[in-house]
């Protein structure tokens, strides 16, 4: 497979999971407002915060209110982030290579798209239709990748695919939790309290993990709820599980198995990162201090990415892979994203 190839499908399913969780993102602030006293203002700077786009919006508004946030995570243009950008980036690498993907993933993807390019930021009235807006999207993500499930041979391009989605998730789970932290009411003196309370349920239900998370822990406690989202191994959306399954694929690959050890710097790099997840336990983390382990738990990713760009969809190894088939190396354009 030419590196090219590898890196559109990697990139079109890393987008794909991006909008997905910013649809999401959103959402931690609406289930948050549902449950909020009347004299406690929403919160919806952590979100450009934690998703680390505070920069970029402020260089275009003034103020982070509902409205404004909002438009800039999902609509605007000027924010490659933003869900109307990442499922254009997505669509536009499922175009480029509509002979390796299935042609279900393709009319998914491009009906999706020529949905939300069709929808107007004016049509909003009211909370409700934003909400059921926000949700349709989760829904047509998740389509998406059950019609890839569904429809894909597990080949190297299945395996790239997954590769990225769950480097993506992995990275977008530590920032839901780090938006409990970037929230402005942890300076009111509220932790313990039931405000916070329902600060950490918002970003259960968020990640869709209320009624597992429910289903293993009877106590809504933030040690135990920070557990389920980093350390469990079995829910899709911790950490800990996406991480292993990232693992797996690279090293897949290679055609190569994690207990025989790495074969290359990526698959070194991802190991490290999976085995330390796998030998923490949730004190360790509350010890480091939740954002400051989140913080570095995101920069080992980007250098999980780092290693796997130069591994695999690098100009090195682009015209080594073409040597090898007897072609000559054609132009190669990084579609890097931080």
């Amino acid at each position: 497979m030419l590196s090219r190839v590898a890196n559109s499908i990697y990139w079109m399913n890393r987008y794909m999971e991006r909008v997905e969780n910013y649809a999401r993102f959103v959402g931690v602030n609406f289930n948050l407002a549902l449950d909020l006293p009347p004299d406690v203002d929403e919160q919806w700077e952590p979100l450009l915060i934690a998703t680390a786009d505070h920069f970029l919006f402020y260089k275009h508004y003034d103020k982070p209110t509902k409205e404004d946030v909002i438009h800039f995570m999902t609509f605007d243009k000027r924010n490659p982030n933003s869900i109307v950008s990442c499922l254009y980036e997505a669509r536009e690498n499922a175009r480029t290579i509509r002979e390796t993907i299935s042609k279900e993933m393709w009319e998914s993807i491009n009906t999706f798209y020529l949905t939300i390019r069709g929808t107007s930021p004016d049509d909003f009235r009211n909370m409700d239709h934003m909400q059921t807006f926000f949700t349709d999207i989760r829904k047509n993500c998740q389509l998406f990748h059950g019609v890839v499930d569904a429809s894909i041979t597990r080949n190297e391009a299945w395996h790239f695919g997954r590769l990225g989605r769950h480097i993506e998730r992995a990275d977008k789970c530590s920032r839901f939790l780090d938006v409990k932290y970037f929230t402005l009411l942890q300076d009111t003196g509220t932790n313990g309290s039931t405000l916070d309370l329902m600060m950490w349920t918002a970003v259960l239900k968020s990640v869709s993990a209320y009624n597992m998370y429910r289903q293993t822990h009877r106590a809504l406690t933030p040690m135990n709820i920070v557990a389920f989202l980093i350390l469990d191994k079995l829910f899709p959306r911790s950490i800990a599980y996406s991480v292993r399954q990232a693992e797996l694929s690279l090293y897949a690959i290679a055609g190569s198995i994690p207990e025989r050890g790495h074969t290359n710097p990526a698959e070194r790099a991802l190991s490290k990162m999976r085995s330390e997840l796998e030998f923490t336990e949730v004190e360790d983390v509350f010890k480091m201090g939740l954002h400051k382990y989140l913080d570095r738990f995101q920069t080992n990713n980007n250098e999980v990415d780092n290693a796997i760009f130069d591994m695999y969809f690098g100009l090195e190894s682009e015209k080594l892979q073409s040597q090898s088939m007897g072609q000559t190396s054609g132009h190669f354009k990084s579609q890097w994203m931080n």
